[in-house]
């Protein structure tokens, strides 16, 4: 059983020191004398909700010649810049540093007697980060591009019809873009006790000492690593046998293999059932096949998943359904019921990420202000976990293929047998490519490596251009890379056609 956060009104409100770069990021994303404009009589593209869909949305339209509204209730920039996956990963480098310089010894250089983390100094550079970053998406940015930006809580009224901070909004297209919020666990005394969440987790000051991350995902994985390098001793806790449940087991295992070298405490099959606060400390009730253990923590990360943001909107009105799972309904085109209506990002989609709010975005600008019928079934996916090594994935599983009945034939090349990985000493990993047997045709792929997130792409390219894996073969790529391990599974692939009666007849013509 899950709890959802309720949807505060405002969810930007920081903790964090009100520094140089809180005072810029806050200018630029929501700046306090803001007043909205006065409204036009009526919008081509009328877009609620300022994250990643939200905004490429709204600047791709204008810049197509659009009249473009957009609204958002508290800050620009949504989950991806504040709270997502800009803190994240300046935390992810910094700490990668951290484990570099203990490392030193395999790169032949001496490790220093001790390492001192600031951990201030730390999210002092994350902020700075973020606040760069969210000079993009300003509101200055914004109005420079033609784009009539309104702060509040949006309503629909009517079919084609949106109310904020009383003003009435008409529109011809109108896009949901209001993204999802963390979804808790229920359990007993965690609310009295305190907890984090990604939407506070980067508001920390100091390093708690010790951290229980509950659930094995995408955000728990991250985190625990990078709090574990940063010094604190960390604990996943994960309901099921297995963490990252979705990926390939040798991936999630070479994964899990890193936590234990580098001392994180993963407990699977393991329910957190109570929490007590005893002053600064937490005590946390775990159950395991039917035993209990109890272990203490100065804090908690919760979050077992996402739960898109429907509330307040009042869809009804409009035509729209929804539900607290799936979020927005859409068709393949992303429109609602109400075809003046079309919905993008994490309110809608099943994966949650960025550069999926991003590609659904554009789809939704091509399909609602021109002739188009572009699909969401037709976008090949990528994705990846940054942890260290990371792991990226794109297209089908072998076991989804099997489930489709598709014959697979895959080539592995471990990242061992890479040149620049063992230069690098990061030879932890492997690139695994999916192809339709007996043809060169790519279905899927999986790297584990510490840069996957970057190799992933390669072969993203080639799916969605339809480039076989034996073209692959023949691409020259620069040595030494960590990519060269694509043109080996390449190689691995033009050596099956060498089958007995090619290389007898190869050894016919070499002889004439």
């Amino acid at each position: 059983m899950n709890r959802v956060l309720p949807p505060p009104t405002q969810r930007g409100a920081s903790s964090a020191p009100a520094d140089a770069f809180e005072r810029t990021r806050l200018e630029n994303a929501h700046p306090g004398d803001w007043r909205n404009p006065k409204p036009a009589d009526r919008y081509h593209l009328l877009v609620i909700g300022a994250g990643t869909a939200g905004l490429v949305a709204a600047h791709g339209a204008a810049m197509l010649g659009a009249r473009v509204a957009l609204i958002e209730r508290n800050l620009l920039g949504g989950d991806c810049l504040n709270v997502g996956c800009v803190p994240s990963k300046a935390l992810i480098r910094t700490s990668r540093l951290y484990a570099d310089i203990r490392n030193a010894a395999h790169f032949g250089a001496t490790a220093p007697a001790q390492v001192e983390v600031d951990f201030a100094a730390v999210m002092a550079r994350m902020r700075g980060i973020r606040a760069r970053i969210s000079r993009a998406d300003s509101v200055q940015r914004l109005v420079a591009a033609g784009i009539d930006v309104f702060f509040g809580q949006a309503r629909f009224t009517e079919r084609n019809t949106v109310t904020v901070d009383g003003k009435r909004l008409r529109f011809r297209k109108a896009l949901i873009a209001t993204g999802a919020r963390p979804e808790l666990p229920v359990i007993q005394g965690l609310a009295e006790a305190g907890f984090l969440t990604n939407e506070s987790l980067f508001d920390l000051t100091a390093l708690p000492q010790r951290l229980l991350v509950i659930g094995g995902g995408p955000l728990g994985c991250e985190m625990a690593q990078a709090f574990r390098r940063f010094g604190a001793h960390t604990i996943i806790a994960q309901d099921k046998p297995m963490f990252l449940p979705g990926e390939e087991r040798d991936a999630a295992q070479l994964l899990s293999d890193a936590f234990a070298r580098e001392g994180i405490e993963v407990r699977l099959n393991s329910h957190a059932v109570a929490v007590r606060a005893d002053g600064e400390r937490k005590q946390v009730d775990l159950v395991s096949d039917g035993h209990t253990t109890t272990v203490e923590v100065d804090a908690i990360l919760a979050g077992v998943g996402r739960v898109p943001n429907v509330e307040d909107l009042d869809l009804a009105k409009a035509g729209i359904e929804c539900d607290r799972e799936r979020g927005v309904h859409v068709n393949d085109f992303l429109q609602t019921h109400n075809r003046h209506v079309y919905a993008a990002g994490d309110v809608c989609l099943e994966h949650k990420f960025t550069h999926t709010a991003d590609a659904s975005a554009r789809i939704v600008v091509r399909n609602a202000l021109f002739p188009g019928r572009q699909r969401l079934s037709a976008l090949t996916i990528p994705w990846c976990t940054y942890t260290d090594p990371a792991i990226a994935h794109v297209g089908l599983y072998v076991r989804q293929a099997n489930e489709r009945d598709i014959p697979v034939k895959t080539f592995t090349i471990p990242m061992h047998d890479v040149d620049r990985a063992v230069t690098d000493s990061e030879e932890t990993g492997f690139v695994k490519i999916h192809v339709r047997e007996r043809s060169d045709h790519i279905l899927g792929a999986t790297v584990v490596a510490r840069h996957a997130g970057e190799m992933i792409n390669e072969i993203t390219l080639a799916m969605v251009a339809g480039i076989g894996l034996g073209t692959l073969a023949h691409v020259i790529h620069a040595y030494p890379t960590q990519a060269e391990a694509i043109r080996k599974a390449a190689d691995a692939y033009q050596r099956t056609r060498l089958t007995p009666i090619v290389q007898s007849l190869l050894r016919r013509w070499l002889r004439r």
